[in-house]
């Protein structure tokens, strides 16, 4: 069974307001998702345009257009719809969003690993003798 992770408390995510963005790895590769409150529902996605792969906010974690109905990609315009990630404009084509699973309890977000969807890596131990970063 794939343990849940968390990725905020849920009051974080105001209605319709700013996403919450968190690392993962796609396909080995490092990325970020985000989640958005739509209509009292959590979604979230990769943060990935269909059309170029190029992070959707046009601002740190405003995913939505001006009047909050839909993610719009800051790059080239493609719209998607909120709840499914379908396109509905634009130079995406049939291409959607991907997916991020997720659930809501006990106050927080989470979100679930997949094949494809993984936590990001741990950063590697200094090896023996490797100076190490000064505590803050």
């Amino acid at each position: 069974m794939v343990e849940p992770l968390r990725v905020c408390p849920s009051d974080v995510l105001e209605e319709r307001g700013l996403g919450v963005q968190w690392e993962l790895r796609y396909c080995g590769m490092e990325e970020r998702a985000f989640a958005l409150r739509i209509d009292g529902q959590v979604y979230a996605y990769l943060n990935r345009c269909a059309h170029v792969p190029t992070e959707l906010d046009w601002q740190p974690n405003e995913f939505l257009d001006t009047e909050k109905r839909y993610i719009l990609c800051a790059v080239h315009g493609a719209v998607y719809s909120p709840k499914t990630g379908a396109c509905v404009m634009g130079r995406c084509g049939r291409a959607g969003l991907i997916p991020v699973r997720v659930a809501e309890f006990d106050g927080f977000v989470h979100w679930y690993p997949s094949d494809t969807l993984q936590p990001p890596l741990e950063p590697a131990a200094p090896a023996p003798g490797e100076p190490t970063a000064p505590a803050p």
